[in-house]
């Protein structure tokens, strides 16, 4: 065997061994409440570690450094095993009992951090199920790559090929720490810290603990997946709405800022990014916007009862959360199209949010300006920036690139999913509302995508995880050029 394959797989069989561990909360949970699903997930963790072990043991003597090239094998099937195997407590539960495609749409929609289910009863899962489903979000949210980075060192394997191929947006080569082990581990530190004060938040706030616990798992990812079949609706609560909305935004912010702001011990990193202005600024713009719609479309009767709806559905969908107090999708006039839309901005690069990430949005922007000036003035030279900083052509040229596969991909899952049967709008809003790791969509699909049939589903599992990975992670494999280098 080539030595290089050798510790690709090496790395790959180390990590799913590895993942076992996620199956034990769960067992913990199902033991407390004593549901009966304890043997679920024992099962589920002794195939991940016998396949994990199967694979690692036969090279756990092969050492080579890492290339770029391999941390993107290694990314694409740890996503793509992991939601295969994720799958499994979904699959053995005897009620309800759903299909193979079924079961690998829910887990890979709970590890992408999508939030869209095929779950028609969620009130009525068993306790350790409805814990794993908050779970998965939450391990995906940062990227469980990313976790493991920080125990490769015992591999004597460098994690910054790693790192590059699974970190959001396109800030790629920028480390918080000199050595990239700590950089994993004081992105975990402060992602874990925010989830824990956003449990504490909840359970203040008036949530029992158990659901605390997990809507703080898919309020931090960005997931969105609920303990309860009405969603964040159950609730009716504006305290409970509020803390949503502040963690929401909090989890869309690029975590090398707060991680900045708290080495510093200062908010001044906050006020002085200019994407996080952008981000605020376009938030605002919505909300304001939409309740204003909502309110002269009769709506709700008065301004404040419009804005409460207007902020949380809005924050919801920007930052691609997909959680849900109304039924927007049922909303008066251009509003459910917009929030459909403005997924496709995202939140900040760096954070958990789907979408193309504010800052690209904000390269695109000031590049078309710059276009039209050159119209208007053929010789002048005009740079395109950023926070006052002239942004380099390749970088550019890169999120040009990245913008075409993403529409191209947009409209090609589109129109995929239309050939196999679904409807246009449903079609449309659920690529939409997949590729971005939403969730919710229009349609068949605005409450859940049960209805959809087993192709559609396979397509839109598909379309998750190119999302989550941000399409180039991804394309790059089914490139013939990057298996010759």
């Amino acid at each position: 065997m080539n030595r290089r394959t050798a510790t690709v797989q090496r790395v790959v069989g180390f990590l799913l061994a590895g993942a076992s561990l996620m199956m034990l909360p769960p067992v913990l949970v199902s033991l407390w409440y004593e549901d009966g699903t304890t043997s679920l997930f024992l099962v589920s963790a002794a195939i991940l570690l016998a396949t994990g072990l199967a694979i690692f043991l036969p090279v756990r003597n092969i050492h080579e450094e890492l290339r770029l090239r391999d941390g993107f094998i290694i990314v694409a099937v740890c996503w793509l095993t992991l939601a295969l195997v994720g799958a499994l407590p979904f699959l053995l539960l005897s009620e309800p009992q759903i299909s193979y495609v079924d079961a690998v749409f829910e887990s890979m929609s709970g590890l992408t951090t999508t939030g869209a289910t095929i779950m028609t009863n969620i009130d009525g899962l068993p306790r350790g199920i409805l814990y794993y489903r908050q779970q998965l979000q939450w391990l995906g949210g940062l990227g469980i790559v990313v976790l493991a980075v920080a125990i490769l060192p015992m591999l004597r394997i460098g994690g910054m090929q790693l790192y590059r191929a699974e970190t959001p947006g396109p800030l790629k080569d920028s480390k918080l720490t000199p050595r990239i082990t700590e950089t994993a581990k004081a992105l975990w530190l402060i992602y874990l810290g925010i989830t824990v004060t956003c449990a504490l938040a909840y359970w203040l706030g008036g949530m029992t603990m158990f659901d605390a616990i997990g809507h703080a798992f898919s309020t931090v990812a960005i997931g969105g997946m609920s303990t309860h079949d009405a969603g964040f609706a159950w609730f009716d609560n504006p305290t409970l709405e509020f803390i949503a909305i502040f963690f929401m935004i909090v989890a869309g912010i690029n975590f090398a800022i707060h991680f900045t702001s708290w080495k510093r011990a200062s908010t001044e990193p906050y006020f002085r990014d200019p994407e996080l202005k952008a981000y605020a600024s376009l938030l605002l713009g919505f909300v304001v916007l939409t309740t204003i719609a909502l309110y002269l479309n009769g709506t709700y009767d008065s301004m404040s009862e419009a804005a409460r709806y207007a902020s949380f559905q809005v924050v919801s969908a920007m930052t691609t959360t997909g959680y849900s107090t109304a039924e927007f999708a049922l909303w008066p006039g251009f509003i459910p199209i917009l929030l459909i839309c403005i997924a496709f901005i995202g939140g900040c690069a760096g954070s958990t949010c789907g979408g193309m990430k504010v800052i690209r949005i904000m390269l695109l922007y000031r590049q078309a300006a710059r276009e039209i000036q050159r119209l208007i003035h053929p010789h002048a030279v005009i740079p395109v920036k950023i926070g006052g900083r002239k942004t380099p052509p390749i970088v550019m040229d890169a999120v040009w690139g990245f913008f075409f596969l993403y529409v191209s991909s947009f409209v090609l899952i589109t129109i995929a999913l239309n050939g196999v049967g679904v409807d246009p709008v449903t079609a449309y809003s659920a690529a939409a509302a997949c590729i971005t790791n939403l969730g919710p969509g229009l349609g068949e699909v605005s409450s859940n995508y049960a209805s959809l049939n087993a192709t559609a589903k396979v397509i839109l599992s598909f379309a998750m995880l190119m999302g989550r990975l941000e399409i180039f992670t991804l394309l790059v494999l089914f490139a013939p050029a990057f298996w010759r280098a």
